[in-house]
């Protein structure tokens, strides 16, 4: 018989059994859940991807919700689980379709363009260069990268996040945009065009947008020659051009990577990072533990999911509702009218 799980339990006593597959950043939810009577479990055992089996037995005969994570298997036979126990509620600690939303769009643009960036101007791997104790002397030839300014990004989807990631290479690096997205970024366009007669007020090269009408078009003016998401191709692709460059935060099969990979000076590879800021981490540990309170309280759903900064706030009490359901219309949930 297998051993059982390690968890943290807290609040003992407490009305509704809620269970947490993974310890979250941050303690305010945690005390969101115990004031509202809730015993609270925390797996703490040293696994990073716990099974099905695993899950099953921490929800037990009888639990009123659980906090997920991406990488669990959830699927009919864990939520089937979850019903028997008398579960109400089942918040996955993410972002996407019917998961916590509304905090990681700065925080993932950040990365995007911290990656642009070392990738371009080979942070990496001068780092690794200087730690190995191989720099003897300033070289006119030592890690020549690329400038950014008054090259053009690309970006595909211009959606929040990717809108925020291009706000942030217009208006830190001075770079053209071109952009594809099956809707009109009117927004980003206005952006950019006030930000281009600014530059050119004050006599400067101004910054100028264009929407694709293709992916492909995107890569061609981006001066993007390699696949995008086929990491085998993109291995030959670096191989072959050792000026090409290349970061990564997700990958195919995550979380492996593609053969070679690892071995190209010319890829950054970072473990799937992009919303690993303080701020947005235990923002989304306190939306999922609120979305599960809210369905065992039978709250009714937050009306803008992109709109949640009442819930984020630590000086006053999160308003009465599920925070980010972001499906909530397609399954006929009430709304709030807070």
């Amino acid at each position: 018989m297998a051993k059982p799980l390690q968890v943290e339990v807290y609040n003992p006593n407490g009305k509704y059994r809620v269970v947490s597959t993974k310890p979250m950043p941050g303690t305010r939810w945690i005390n969101l859940l115990i004031e509202q009577d809730c015993r609270l479990e925390i797996c703490t055992q040293k696994k990073t991807i716990l099974s099905v089996e695993d899950i099953i037995s921490l929800i037990g005969d009888k639990c009123d919700g659980v906090i997920g994570q991406l990488t669990e298997d959830w699927g009919e036979k864990l939520f089937s689980a979850l019903s028997r126990a008398g579960g109400k509620a089942f918040s996955n600690m993410a972002v996407g379709y019917n998961n916590v939303d509304g905090v990681l769009t700065e925080t993932t643009a950040e990365l995007a363009a911290s990656l642009s960036l070392s990738a371009a101007r080979r942070i990496v791997e001068a780092d690794e260069f200087m730690r190995a104790g191989l720099y003897d002397g300033w070289l006119p030839h030592l890690f020549v990268g690329n400038l950014l300014k008054g090259q053009t990004v690309g970006v595909i989807g211009a959606g929040r996040i990717g809108s925020a990631y291009a706000r942030m290479m217009v208006e830190g690096f001075k770079m053209n945009l071109i952009y594809y997205d099956l809707y009109q970024a009117t927004r980003l366009e206005k952006f950019v065009t006030a930000y281009g007669q600014f530059l050119k007020a004050d006599g400067e090269q101004p910054v100028t947008w264009k929407r694709a009408s293709t992916m492909e078009e995107v890569l061609r003016e981006a001066d993007v020659q390699g696949p995008v998401i086929d990491e085998v191709a993109l291995v030959e692709h670096l191989k072959v051009n050792p000026m090409f460059r290349v970061g990564l935060d997700v990958f195919e099969d995550e979380p492996y990577m593609k053969p070679g990979l690892a071995e190209m000076k010319n890829a950054i590879v970072v473990p799937h990072i992009a919303s690993a800021s303080k701020w947005t981490r235990e923002g989304m540990a306190t939306l999922a533990a609120l979305n599960v309170l809210g369905k065992i309280k039978g709250y009714p759903i937050w009306s803008d999911p992109n709109r949640v900064e009442p819930f984020l706030n630590e000086n006053a009490t999160p308003p009465a509702a599920c925070p980010s359901i972001v499906n909530a219309k397609a399954l006929g949930l009430p709304v709030s009218k807070l």
